[in-house]
C-alpha cells in the first residue's frame, strides 16, 4: 500500500529553492531600478546644468564684448565699484561666482534659488585672432574673446562650455 501511494505537493527542498530564487530575483530589480534612479538624477542635474550656461550664454549675447566707453581694453573682470547688477559688457563677468549668491543668476542677472546647489563659474579670456585656442594676457589687443561657464554642484563639476565672442 504504501508505495502504490503517490506524494502529493512540494518537499521542504524544493519550497527553499524557490525561496532563494524569487529573493534573488526581488534583489536584482531592486538594485537595478536603483541604478536607474541614479542614471535619472544624473541626467537632471546635467539638463540643469545645462540650462545654467545656457543663462550665461544668454546674458553675454545681449552686452557687448567689452566696456564701449573705455578707450583702452586692457584688463578684464569688472570695473571698480561694479557689482553684478551693474556688469554692463562680457569682460566684467572675468572671474564670477555664483557660490557669493544665494544660487546661479538668469540671463537677467536674477538669482535663482531654486537651484541653490549649483554654482555658476565664469572665466573670460582673450584669445589670439589666428589661433582661438590660444590664450593672451589681459594687455594683449585681441578683437576675440573666449567665455567658458563652468557648472559645480555640491563641489563637483556637473559640465562645463566655452564660445568665442567677438569685440564689437
Amino acid at each position: 500500500m504504501c508505495a502504490s501511494r503517490r506524494r502529493r505537493g512540494f518537499s521542504l527542498v524544493e519550497i527553499l529553492i524557490s525561496i532563494v530564487l524569487v529573493g534573488l530575483s526581488i534583489t536584482a530589480l531592486v538594485m537595478a531600478s536603483n541604478s536607474l534612479t541614479m542614471a535619472n538624477g544624473a541626467g537632471a542635474d546635467l539638463s540643469t546644468a545645462e540650462f545654467l550656461i545656457e543663462q550665461i550664454r544668454e546674458l553675454t549675447t545681449m552686452l557687448p564684448a567689452a566696456d564701449p566707453e573705455a578707450s583702452a581694453w586692457t584688463v578684464l573682470g569688472p570695473e571698480a565699484g561694479e557689482t553684478l547688477s551693474s556688469y554692463d559688457d562680457v569682460d566684467d563677468l572675468n572671474g564670477f561666482n555664483s557660490a557669493s549668491l544665494s544660487g546661479p543668476i538668469n540671463a537677467a542677472k536674477t538669482v535663482l534659488t531654486d537651484f541653490s546647489s549649483f554654482t555658476q563659474q565664469v572665466i573670460v579670456q582673450k584669445v589670439n585672432p589666428s589661433n582661438l585656442d590660444h590664450a593672451e594676457d589681459d594687455t594683449y589687443d585681441s578683437p576675440f574673446l573666449r567665455v567658458t561657464v563652468t557648472i559645480v554642484q555640491n563641489g563637483k563639476q556637473i559640465s562645463s562650455a566655452s564660445w568665442i565672442r567677438a569685440k564689437y
